[in-house]
């Protein structure tokens, strides 16, 4: 089944993926003005059912790869993202049938959304997250040992390069963002390409309603004056960890990511105590007064406390009063293979995996 994406579909898609997106995918303020524009040029979109690919359709999986600060300095332009499609098509010798986002955070949300206008294919209610991660290797395809290769890149330069072939996911990701860094941290991209059935198989499937129900949800309680935060939590199914002051933020930009830290001190409930988020690219760890509370695979999530909307890793900020909440991951991540792929063990801390959720 093929449904029509509608021009009002675009900030609740924006608000909710900039939610999932767990601080990181880039803010998708620009992609949505993108996305506006090509709409009021004409272009339209439609969202297909991954249930309704065939098994041999070719699907094209894009983002816009690198560090979150980058993408807010050096503004994006859909026909990078169509491009990276099209060199991937040269190299394969045949057509993608539809496109689908490696993730549904942030402004990746939209990229396929901006690369199907710009070539006129459906996208697929589907990711390979269901959420936003830095790393090629921790895709639900990842997980599920699909093969890694080719990826093509493409620049703002006119550089146009393709990974024929690499020994692993860690190998592809590390080839991919040596390039990346290379042409300054910012870059779209066309993953391994997928077939229907490995879709059908692995992929977190209608994430795109997802995202945009939540984005309704939050929108619909500011028009009624209600607590946005508390729409997330109702939506979703999540849990308030913290509620705070921002009072120290820490980051840097290197090897391709966004990396440091965000400390906030309670206020309400939690005054007294502080909170220190950990983060590359996305929030990955929650330590409340030094011990770990809450991790990846859930989904952290920093929220304004007034508006709920999300706050990003790169635009968090000294003073912002914010909310802490989890989400429920997708199932897929919280098996053995999922935790070892995006488990608090994969960002380097030696830390065994506990959900707040039951």
């Amino acid at each position: 089944m093929i449904q029509e994406f509608s021009e009002d579909d675009i900030e609740p898609l924006a608000t909710g993926a900039w939610i999932l997106g767990t601080g990181g995918g880039g803010n998708p303020y620009i992609s949505t003005l993108n996305l506006r524009r090509l709409y009021a040029e004409g272009k339209r979109v439609k969202v297909m059912d991954p249930m309704a690919l065939a098994d041999d359709d070719m699907v094209a999986v894009v983002s816009k790869m690198g560090a979150p600060l980058v993408g807010q300095e050096r503004l994006g332009d859909p026909a990078h993202l169509a491009r990276a499609v099209e060199v991937m098509e040269d190299y394969l010798g045949k057509p993608f049938r539809a496109i689908m986002s490696v993730e549904i955070g942030g402004s990746n949300a939209l990229s396929s959304f901006l690369a199907a206008a710009v070539l006129d294919r459906p996208v697929v209610n589907a990711d390979a997250m269901g959420r936003a991660y830095p790393e090629a290797q921790m895709t639900s395809f990842a997980i599920g040992n699909l093969p890694m290769f080719p990826l093509s890149l493409v620049d703002v330069r006119d550089n146009e390069v393709i990974v024929t072939r690499a020994a692993s996911w860690k190998w592809m990701e590390r080839i991919s963002r040596k390039v990346c860094t290379e042409v300054g941290s910012t870059a779209a991209t066309c993953k391994a390409p997928r077939t229907g059935k490995e879709v059908k198989e692995w992929g977190i499937h209608y994430t795109v309603t997802k995202a945009t129900e939540l984005g309704r949800a939050v929108m619909a309680a500011r028009a009624r004056h209600d607590d946005p935060v508390q729409a997330v939590l109702d939506h979703e199914g999540g849990k308030q960890l913290f509620r705070g002051k921002v009072v120290d933020v820490a980051r840097e930009t290197t090897g391709g990511f966004l990396r440091g830290s965000t400390t906030i001190e309670g206020i309400d409930a939690d005054r007294g105590s502080r909170m220190e988020l950990a983060f590359q690219n996305e929030w990955a760890v929650a330590f409340r007064d030094g011990q770990p509370v809450a991790m990846t695979p859930d989904l952290l999530c920093l929220l304004d406390t007034v508006s709920g909307g999300a706050i990003g890793t790169e635009s968090v900020r000294y003073g912002q009063r914010v909310t802490v909440v989890a989400l429920p991951a997708p199932e897929l991540l919280t098996t053995p293979a999922g935790i070892a792929a995006v488990g608090p063990r994969a960002f380097g801390y030696d830390i065994d995996f506990k959900s707040v959720f039951p």
